[in-house]
Order: C-alpha cells, then structure tokens, then sequence
C-alpha cells in the first residue's frame, strides 16, 4: 500500500521545490528592497515570512515521507557500510536530507531572530542573512537535471 504512494510524493516533492524556490527568492527580493530603502516591516511582511517558512516545512515532510518509502534510501540504510560509497545512493541517503534539515534550521532561526529585532533594518538583515543561507543550501543540494553527480528530471509525472 505504501509503495502505491511513492510515485505520487515523488512527483509532489519534485513540484513543490519549484514552490519553495519561488517563494524564498521572493521573499529575499522584498526584505532587500524594503531594508534598502528602509521600509517598515509590514503585517503583509509577516505572512510572507510565515508562508516561506511553512512552504519550506511541507517540502521537508514530503521529503521524510520519500525518505521512508524510497528503494535508494532503504537500500543505503541496509547496506550502509558500501552505500556510502555510491555517490548517488550516499546523496539521497544522506547528503540531500542532510542538508535540507540544515536549511530548514537556518529558516527557522531566521524567523525566530528576526522576531526579536530592536529595528526594522535588523529584522531585514537577520532575515536576509539566514533566508540567504537556507537559499545556498537548498541550491546547493537539488538534484539538478544537468548535475553530472546526481541529475533528477526538473518535473516528475503523477502518473
């Protein structure tokens, strides 16, 4: 039964990153627009900050979701000892998920810092630093389609 809903988190994870992309990067584009031309932070701020955050953690729960059900991650939790050895079976089962924890860390932080801001430019900073980090690592870790390391497709089919 649970090997039914692989596909189908497959496709929705492959989906939902272009979501996270979009959404991070319009969310550094707003907080270095309005630090530099020294806006407040908004209510509207605020949603974005809360969406950006909670779009990433949706992300996160698919790729758990994949972590439990992928044949390349149960196969490198079963054979680790050589797994490790596999470049792309050591990616899925380790560096990609790895990575994806950290920035989701890094967002989190971001948005917990930046409540505590004694000014709108800090609360700007604090978010550009940690949403920019988040943003490195999550670029950094995709499995692109023109990787020659682990390339995946851009967009997976439902069916």
């Amino acid at each position: 039964m649970l090997n039914y809903f692989y596909p189908f988190i497959l496709a929705m994870h492959s989906l939902w990153r272009w979501e996270v992309l979009i959404i991070l990067t319009i969310s550094l584009s707003i907080y270095f627009y309005k630090k530099k031309k020294q806006l407040p932070f908004s209510p509207i701020d605020q949603l974005l900050l809360k969406t950006t955050v909670i779009s990433f953690y949706i992300q996160l729960f698919l790729g758990f979701s994949l972590y439990l059900l992928s044949p390349i991650t149960q196969y490198f939790m079963q054979h680790i000892s050589k797994a490790v050895h596999l470049r792309q079976i050591r990616f899925f089962g380790m560096e990609h998920s790895s990575m994806m924890i950290i920035a989701a860390i890094c967002l989190t932080i971001g948005a917990l810092k930046s409540k505590n801001a004694d000014t709108n430019d800090r609360r700007f900073k604090i978010l550009l630093i940690w949403f920019g980090l988040a943003l490195l690592i999550v670029l950094s870790s995709i499995p692109w389609e023109f990787s020659p390391l682990t390339s995946r497709p851009s967009f997976r089919s439902f069916f």
